[in-house]
């Protein structure tokens, strides 16, 4: 019978907390690293197997990832909150922090309706090594040519990143301003940018990367749609965690409660610090150039490994 060591769950849970945030697919990573490994890694880290306390592993994972997210953006929480409650109250939706609150719910439904309709499927046909190399890939791909677009449409129209972009400083100020931009959304936008999470039930595809792409395709700002991203993240994740609790206290997370907490607090702890990380890092107007070139050569050598051992 597989079980779940503290090494597993050290390692995976570290990697969980840094991939959830980075455009690289914790999922992806998550069948291929076991599989990569061998032996009693790939039997007790299979994630497409029945019953396998690495689902409730997973769960406590995502969980933990979610509570990063919120804390680190606790400020805009508490305002984004506030505006939705606030719009409740008055039955009006005036303010921009009211808007961005109903603009980030209704772009959560197509992905939550999706994941609970084929979330099982997905991951039972498609959470396979190869598949998932492939997918990781593709992510890559989707990366490079959404960054390309980006390049030549600000090119046509004659702007840069300057050296104003590179200035700017992580704060609430700046934040605000960009809540403010994204509340200018259409709700048809909003949606369609929501929407694209779908594609992150596919192993190897990131939920953050789709979005960021999907955002500067329809003419936001890469910056604004990298946080986005983020605001889009943390419910959908910490819902999907939510919704499985019961695979914790059941027995799949039966004899492994140890692990889990030990895997949870490294995910916490990984997630927090890279989305601060990253946070700061698109705040310069930096590139999703080299999330690109990993996943599409990290997907490639892997697909070469397993095919070929």
């Amino acid at each position: 019978m597989s079980h779940l060591t503290f090494a597993e769950a050290t390692v995976v849970g570290l990697i969980q907390g840094v991939t959830e945030l980075f455009p690289v697919s914790s999922l992806g990573h998550n069948v291929l690293i076991p599989a990569l490994v061998g032996g009693s890694w790939a039997r007790d880290l299979n994630v497409s197997k029945p019953e396998s306390p690495y689902l409730a592993f997973i769960v406590g994972l995502h969980v933990a990832t979610a509570l990063a997210m919120i804390i680190y953006f606790w400020r805009d929480w508490l305002r984004i909150i506030t505006g939705f409650l606030t719009s409740l109250r008055d039955r009006r939706v005036a303010t921009a922090d009211q808007r961005l609150a109903w603009l980030i719910i209704l772009a959560t439904i197509p992905v939550g309706i999706a994941g609970l309709a084929l979330e099982h499927l997905f991951r039972v046909v498609f959470s396979k090594p190869v598949p998932t190399a492939l997918f990781l890939a593709a992510n890559g791909v989707v990366l490079l040519v959404g960054e390309y677009r980006r390049r030549r449409g600000g090119a046509a129209r004659g702007e840069q990143d300057g050296a104003e972009d590179e200035s700017r400083e992580v704060g609430t100020e700046q934040a605000i301003a960009a809540d403010q931009r994204l509340a200018t959304m259409g709700i048809g936008k909003a949606v369609l940018i929501g929407a694209s999470q779908i594609f992150a039930l596919l192993p190897g595809i990131s939920r953050d990367g789709i979005v960021t792409v999907t955002g500067m395709f329809r003419g936001i700002s890469r910056q604004d749609a990298v946080r986005f991203s983020f605001l889009l993240s943390a419910p959908v994740i910490l819902a999907a965690g939510a919704l499985k609790i019961p695979d914790l206290t059941g027995p799949l997370g039966a004899g492994i409660g140890g692990q889990i907490l030990a895997g949870s607090l490294l995910s916490f702890v990984g997630a927090y610090l890279s989305v601060r990380f990253l946070t700061r890092y698109f705040a310069k107007a930096r590139s999703l150039i080299p999330f690109g070139v990993y996943c599409l050569a990290a997907g490639l050598i892997s697909v070469a490994y397993l095919l070929l051992r």
